[in-house]
């Protein structure tokens, strides 16, 4: 058996978001397989919280941006007395903090997490391109729309490992869906299509709401629901109070019965117009819920069209209803959508492969006579 690694997990998202998810389960994933994790986490943080609950050793730190010299300083602390053989960097703020903090000290070896498709470059005065081009050993990329974006930014695509996201196949089922209709008010039978994420742009979630006006027309008893919350609540909601069938469209807030309400959707909708990989569809996929979401980012990569799911383009709320109403018609359309989306999540797309693929990662940088992913 390969000797057991001790793997520091740096996270500095107070919230909890898919990132966070991936985080953990990666750290537990690791423990379970007879190595060291310790979530170094911001403190009074969701991961923090869910981390020491879960039994993994656990360190709050108080981390106020990427140059945060208070927290290098406690970072480098931690490392001095853990000696970790792996610095695992999770988000934007982490990268910069923990890879002052290894070669600060000299210990560990750096991987950097990147989970969005965006540029590194967005920023005009940004420091990403020296950011991205010194100090880190190896980047994850968590799909392959996420390294082409890495590659096009400068990246080295020799520095890039491909190690997709992937959820636990059983989290999500068996959820109560008449639990789910009688919060959202939704008798049973009627056309449920729902989404469930974080409220940010690059969901693109007035999109949905735009097209629930053309599904209604045609699907007459339907509801479009809209399941999360975040800083661009106040914005959906005014799009929604301009949609001729406001009533139609419910927003119910953040929700943590995630299964129950997959369990009650009739379809799964997904219209981003950027997206690294979405674990939220993987979800949809285990539970059975058939999905139509957005040609962006990572997405193509699950939703293979008239495969396993149905895609369209990204702000176009006219085709987004059309594909919505053509499957909501088609049961045996939806079906071999769903058989084919749960077959192709156990193959690639799971908490096991994806611990085992960063494992591969950390083995390769610590051993470079080990076969490369």
């Amino acid at each position: 058996m390969a000797a057991a690694l001790t793997v520091f997990h740096l996270n500095t998202e107070r919230t909890w978001r898919g990132g966070e998810g991936q985080t953990l389960a990666l750290a537990s994933g690791l423990a379970r397989r007879g190595h060291r994790s310790v979530v170094v986490a911001q403190r009074g943080g969701e991961l923090a919280r869910r981390a020491a609950a879960a039994g993994l050793p656990t360190q709050e730190v108080a981390m106020r941006g990427e140059w945060d010299v208070v927290a290098v300083r406690h970072l480098a602390q931690l490392l001095g007395r853990e000696r970790p053989h792996i610095v695992h960097m999770h988000t934007s703020h982490a990268h910069m903090l923990g890879v002052i903090a290894s070669k600060w000290t000299g210990i560990g070896k750096r991987v950097v997490s990147r989970r969005v498709d965006f540029s590194i470059h967005r920023h005009a005065l940004s420091l990403s391109g020296l950011k991205y081009r010194f100090g880190v050993d190896r980047y994850i990329a968590i799909s392959e729309a996420v390294r082409r974006q890495l590659v096009k930014d400068g990246v080295d695509a020799a520095r890039i490992a491909l190690v997709a996201s992937g959820v636990d196949p059983a989290r999500c089922v068996g959820g109560d869906a008449a639990r789910a209709r009688a919060d959202l008010g939704v008798p049973a039978g009627v056309p449920l299509i729902g989404t469930i994420a974080h409220f940010g742009w690059h969901k693109s979630l007035e999109t949905l709401i735009a097209a629930a006006a053309a599904i209604v027309a045609e699907l007459p008893d339907a509801r479009i629901a809209v399941i999360g919350d975040g800083e661009l609540r106040p914005k959906l909601e005014a799009e929604r109070a301009k949609s001729a069938v406001a009533d139609r469209v419910l927003m119910p807030g953040f929700r943590a019965n995630v299964g129950d309400f997959l369990a009650a959707f009739d379809l799964f909708v997904m219209p981003s117009v950027m997206e690294g990989l979405c674990t939220s569809i993987l979800d949809a996929f285990a539970v059975g819920v058939p999905v139509v979401a957005s040609r962006a980012g990572g997405i193509p990569e699950l939703v293979v069209d008239d495969v396993t799911g149905c895609l369209v383009n990204p702000e176009d709320p006219a085709a987004l209803a059309a594909a919505v109403v053509a499957a909501w018609r088609d049961p045996s359309r939806r079906e071999r959508w769903t058989t084919a989306a749960r077959a192709r999540l156990h193959q690639r797309f799971t908490h096991d492969s994806m611990v085992e693929g960063t494992l591969a990662v950390y083995r390769e940088l610590l051993d470079p006579s080990a076969p490369a992913r």
